[in-house]
């Protein structure tokens, strides 16, 4: 085990990822294959739309920030799976050019009636390079306990 167990985890703590930097062509591939709407896959089409040009799928931006979290290490053999989330919201659309990061901070912790493990409450906030919140969620991450209760 790298990531941290569930013992690990104090409630407030934060954590920060490095970013990554979608192009133009990342937003659309990934639009092509898994939400294909105009105002993610066509940048003439999507300059006519209420966005004023080509934007990210919000599905993307999820995905791209559990996957910057999940290369922090943190959980990196004490995840056991994620078990739901609330809350998401899409604050602003996230364009080509756009460099994402995610802070994520212990919401809650509570231990399950499995002793092997308990539920680590994360909220999310993915952030543009300006620093602007771009997308918000809270997942319920279950973690392995480094002794069982």
């Amino acid at each position: 085990m790298t990531g941290h167990s569930f013992e690990e985890f104090t409630l407030g703590q934060v954590f920060e990822t490095e970013g990554i930097t979608l192009t133009e062509a990342m937003i659309i591939g990934f639009a092509f294959q898994y939400d294909p709407q105009p105002f993610h896959l066509d940048a003439q089409a999507a300059s006519q739309s209420p966005y004023g040009g080509l934007i990210a799928s919000g599905f993307q931006t999820l995905a791209l920030t559990f996957r910057l979290f999940r290369d922090t290490g943190v959980l990196t053999g004490t995840g056991l799976g994620e078990a739901g989330g609330d809350e998401m919201r899409w604050l602003r659309p996230v364009r080509p050019g756009d460099t994402l990061r995610v802070k994520v901070a212990v919401a809650g912790l509570l231990p399950s009636r499995r002793p092997d493990r308990g539920m680590v409450r994360l909220a999310y906030t993915t952030l543009n390079q300006h620093g602007e919140a771009v997308m918000v969620v809270t997942l319920n991450h279950l973690v392995v306990r480094r002794t069982p209760a």
